[in-house]
């Protein structure tokens, strides 16, 4: 059964590229000979023509984090294996690749802006300052979040930390190489992944590396703090573009591994979890809307848009560049996300890495992932290790990108008033009172993280909404194929946010929650009668 599902996955992902993104690169007219923004407007900080290979590896990174795997393990515990299937196939070619395509496109047109001067032209100003603000906000709480994450993976675990430290230097070091001393991508990679690699093995087995890299999660915080401002600050081919290219190897070596032990493995891939367990899971668990919610990353995401109109569209070399990183990235990602189901399915449940401990989707990933690692005859512990840190180093990727990221919402926000440093300086002052400031014996952002899901999908809808706008006065065709899951996330996340609304209104703990969520209603509505305003009724 395991072979089977990934096998049609994969044929149907290939079959998608070909037609449905063929189809799409012609609405969108791509031409490799006109000039992108990366050289038009190139600065050698922001805008650097890049290679399409480092860039898919910036660009995978950048959008993956732990979401394609934590997203689907949980959704298919909730309702069964089949419902996360389905969504993740039918989501990552008519929805998210769709979205993360016309995103960097749509960018790459616009001076490689973000989605919100797509709303500023063909929507209204004022739908623009609304989009970029929801956005930066969206990016403040994905920071505290990952920033929380990564300090607390790197108090647990010193070889994560000191993992996570080889790669910052060598990725500064592959930059140099590449770009100032012209070596090429083949030999830098050869000469700087097998140090990323041993990392790992010698983190686990050094004495040093245990007593040396033993620090507070609070001291880790300020470590990280200072890290991810100069990762918006410096150059993107220094620091950002290099690590995240470096650490997209983890992810090809885990589906590479993965996709042998599936496909040679049967006999250690047994499915324990049940196919469907019904339409209601407990709580607000939903099988429509949450399923839709919960899986975000494996199959939409509105974090890919930001991330693609974002770093993406400012290094992009090529207009044809786009239907490999944006559709074909999304892909990718798809696929992992299926890897990640299949774990679950023969894990029967998320495990815990210890018993009494709280379930834990990546160490299920984990050791699913042992599982295809063991038919090379390799310990299944390390395979553990192996799956687990692929997912550390996606996190720490999420934190520094998100903050860039950031940095680029608020300097669009206030017309490129604030130069790089004090927009980078704003972004983590925001940051740092979420996760300093407490309500009650909790950080703020943990009260309103639950939130997060709901808005990311909102994000994605809305993005849509500013693509389909562009699609349709800016190119004067028809968008059929984004306003249709358009339509459907922004009211999926409407129902979502409704249900959190319902359960959180009438207990005083989690009232910010109810409220952030109203908040996020009023924000989608208005944002579609703006578009309604601007598309239907002026045409009319």
């Amino acid at each position: 059964m395991a072979l089977t599902l990934f096998l049609v996955a994969a044929v149907l992902f290939i079959v998608a590229y070909i037609v449905y993104g063929g189809y799409q690169e012609r609405v969108y007219e791509l031409d490799s000979s006109r000039k992108t923004p990366a050289e038009e407007l190139y600065d050698g900080i922001d805008y650097v023509p890049t290679h399409p290979m480092i860039l898919l590896g910036h660009h995978f990174s950048s959008i993956a984090g732990a979401g394609p795997i934590v997203g689907p393990i949980t959704a298919a515990n909730l309702f069964g294996w089949l419902p996360a299937y389905l969504w993740i196939v039918i989501g990552s070619i008519f929805f998210g690749a769709v979205h993360d395509f016309g995103a960097i496109v749509g960018s790459i047109r616009h001076k490689a802006l973000s989605i919100g001067e797509l709303v500023n032209e063909y929507v209204g100003h004022r739908g623009k300052i609304l989009f970029n603000l929801f956005a930066w906000l969206t990016l403040v709480l994905v920071v505290a979040n990952f920033l929380e994450l990564a300090a607390g993976s790197f108090a647990g675990d010193p070889a994560v930390a000191f993992s996570a430290v080889v790669y910052i230097v060598l990725a500064v070091i592959f930059g140099l190489l590449v770009y100032r001393y012209h070596l090429s991508i083949l030999w830098a990679t050869i000469i700087c992944l097998p140090f990323v690699i041993g990392a790992l093995f010698f983190g686990n087995s050094s004495a040093w590396v245990q007593s040396t890299f033993v620090m507070s999660a609070s001291t880790w915080r300020w470590i990280l703090i200072f890290y991810i401002f100069l990762a918006s600050v410096l150059p993107v081919w220094i620091l950002l573009q290099p690590r995240d290219y470096l650490s997209s190897w983890f992810l090809y070596f885990a589906i590479i591994i993965a996709t042998i032990g599936i496909l040679f493995g049967g006999h250690v891939l047994d499915v324990n979890l049940p196919v469907y367990k019904g339409w209601y899971a407990g709580g607000n668990n939903y099988l429509w809307p949450m399923l839709f919610i919960t899986i975000a990353c494996g199959a939409i995401s509105g974090f890919h848009s930001l991330v693609g109109s974002g770093t993406t569209a400012k290094q992009l070399r090529n207009e044809k560049d786009s239907k490999l990183i944006g559709y074909g990235g999304m892909l990718l990602e798809g696929l992992v996300a299926v890897i990640a189901l299949i774990t679950v399915m023969n894990a029967g449940k998320i495990l815990a890495p210890v018993e009494g401990a709280a379930p834990n989707p990546q160490y299920t990933f984990g050791v699913g992932f042992s599982k295809f690692w063991s038919i090379f005859g390799l310990p299944a512990n390390v395979g553990i290790s192996f799956g687990m840190f692929t997912i550390n180093t996606f996190i720490l990727t999420t934190l520094d990108t998100a903050t860039r990221l950031g940095r680029f919402q608020l300097q669009e926000l206030t017309g490129n008033r604030l130069d790089r440093y004090t927009a980078t300086i704003v972004t983590l002052i925001a940051m740092a009172l979420l996760v300093f400031m407490k309500t009650g014996d909790q950080p703020v952002w943990a009260v309103i993280w639950p939130v997060f899901g709901s808005a990311n999908q909102l994000l994605a809808g809305l993005a849509l909404l500013a693509v389909t706008a562009w699609i349709m006065k800016g190119l004067h065709k028809s968008a059929w194929f984004t306003a249709v899951p358009m339509v459907f996330m922004i009211i999926t996340t409407i129902a979502a946010l409704f249900l959190l609304v319902r359960s959180n209104i009438t207990k005083t703990a989690t009232l910010p929650l109810a409220i952030v969520a109203i908040v996020l209603i009023i924000l989608a509505v208005w944002l579609v009668v703006e578009a309604y305003n601007a598309l239907v009724k002026k045409n009319a």
